[in-house]
């Protein structure tokens, strides 16, 4: 009587086999241990919170029937969970199981499981404590992040998180911003200084479009369950891009679970997009909505003060000497990103090296005009640009997208400069729709909606857009 739930648990899968797919039964049911049955209840050993929770989600119904077809009407399933330790035991709650109660549970790894050898830094069997790179670069730190109006309250929730990791309300924090506005370093400087202030955490900055790489290999290499268990040991968990998990629906399944994980056991979660996070495509809304539960702030572009301030730090590191005319010239004509004030100094340097000439500001001017012409036709312009070029054709002073008012006009032209800008700067909502009258990112997103559907019905509108935009190009 005591094998009775072996063999209870193999008729079970003899029929479930029946009626799942070869690699769904090889991922999610061969792993499964069957450990007592009292009564009408079979207790299951299941090797994570995650894969619990999967079970629940994708197969409760096929479990409930299954589990009444071999142990009568009152069968029930219950689970035990093993917890990330080798020799410890824990206590957990389980709530929400097919046997519609809530029971603590025992649960401790499998020997077997812990004994056996990595085969790489992403495939980690078990959930027992490792060393791993954590792929952070070293010469992204706090202290060559210049701080200013444009990233205050990012550096400020960075530090603090550094400070506190999972023991903040900045949990997820979620930074965005558009291109090369500093995104990624702060991201390494949240990593390095949680590293410093607490070696024993274990951090991990991985690219959104990495994770999904490893998520399709362990896939293929059906050990999906050693790529979850691997990421459910971090206790920093640093994800850039996040963006690039659109369209990818499984991936971000499995990105759901882990991320209820880690957040569930106070685990740290920072998080970058492109975009602010309601404004992005194709992402699950249970995702989206776990997103907005902690801190979320814009990087915008720095001011000539701060873009100043940057120009010397990094001159400063480099070795290189510039009079403050020409460190002033440069901050104050490139106004895109910070990567490409950092590709005119490379120029300039480079010139003056090879051609053996002083940098001058004649010569500043010169690679700098060189330099924006050689960019790409669609390069971003400001905000302030657009909303000039949209006033001046509809004869509006630009103050007046300021008044609160409900003249058609005047609407009609914000709409527009706001739609504009979000298609041809990489100005955030945020900054977009405070330039255009003080307005929150959300009027920002309305007005864009506005103008797109109104291009797809009215034939005249798109005539006077396309005008607009002719002028913003040449």
């Amino acid at each position: 009587m005591a094998a009775h739930h072996l063999e209870i648990w193999k008729k079970c899968l003899e029929v479930i086999r029946d009626n799942t797919s070869e690699q769904s039964y090889a991922t999610w049911f061969k792993p499964i241990v069957p450990v007592s049955l009292n009564g009408n209840v079979l207790t299951i050993q299941v090797p994570s919170q995650f894969f619990y929770e999967w079970l629940e989600e994708h197969y409760i119904d096929l479990l409930r029937k299954t589990i009444k077809r071999f142990l009568g009407p009152d069968g029930k399933l219950e689970y035990s969970i093993m917890m990330d330790s080798t020799d410890q035991t824990y206590r957990v709650v389980i709530p929400g199981s097919t046997s519609n109660n809530t029971k603590n549970l025992i649960g401790r790894p499998a020997p077997e499981a812990l004994a056996r050898n990595p085969i790489n830094p992403f495939v980690i069997p078990g959930l027992k404590k490792l060393e791993i790179d954590s792929q952070l670069n070293e010469n992204y730190t706090f202290d060559n992040f210049i701080e200013g109006d444009c990233n205050r309250v990012a550096r400020q929730g960075g530090l603090s998180v550094a400070q506190k990791p999972g023991k903040t309300s900045f949990n997820p924090l979620i930074i965005y911003s558009g291109t090369g506005l500093g995104k990624t370093h702060l991201c390494h400087a949240i990593g390095l200084e949680t590293k410093r202030l607490h070696p024993e955490k274990t951090v991990l900055y991985v690219q959104a479009e990495q994770f999904t790489n490893q998520y399709v290999t362990a896939s293929k290499n059906k050990n999906l369950n050693d790529f979850v268990h691997f990421y459910q040991m971090i206790d920093v968990l640093i994800i850039d891009d996040i963006q690039f998990l659109a369209k990818k629906t499984l991936t971000q399944e499995t990105f759901f679970h882990i991320f209820n994980y880690l957040h569930q056991n106070n685990k740290q979660l920072v998080i970058t997009s492109d975009k602010f996070p309601s404004d992005l495509q194709d992402m699950e809304k249970r995702l989206m909505s776990r997103f907005v539960w902690g801190l979320t702030t814009d990087l915008q572009m720095p001011d000539v003060a701060t873009r100043s301030a940057i120009l010397k730090d990094k001159l400063y590191h480099n070795g290189i000497q510039l009079s403050n005319e020409i460190v002033e010239y440069l901050a104050s004509n490139v106004r895109s990103n910070i990567r490409e004030l950092e590709g005119v100094i490379i120029s300039l340097v480079a010139q003056s090296s090879f051609n053996k000439k002083a940098i001058t500001i004649d010569l500043a001017q010169q690679i700098l005009d060189r330099y924006l012409r050689s960019a790409n036709s669609d390069k971003e312009v400001s905000v302030e640009y657009i909303i000039n070029i949209v006033c001046d054709y509809f004869s509006i002073p630009a103050e007046q997208l300021a008044l609160k008012t409900r003249k058609h006009q005047v609407v009609q032209t914000r709409q527009i400069a706001m739609y504009l800008s979000k298609k041809y700067s990489n100005a955030s909502l945020a900054s977009i729709g405070k330039q255009c009258g003080n307005k929150d990112h959300a009027t920002v997103h309305h007005a864009c909606k506005t103008v797109s559907d109104r291009l797809d019905t009215d034939k005249q509108f798109r005539v006077m857009l396309a005008d607009i935009e002719r002028k913003i190009s040449m």
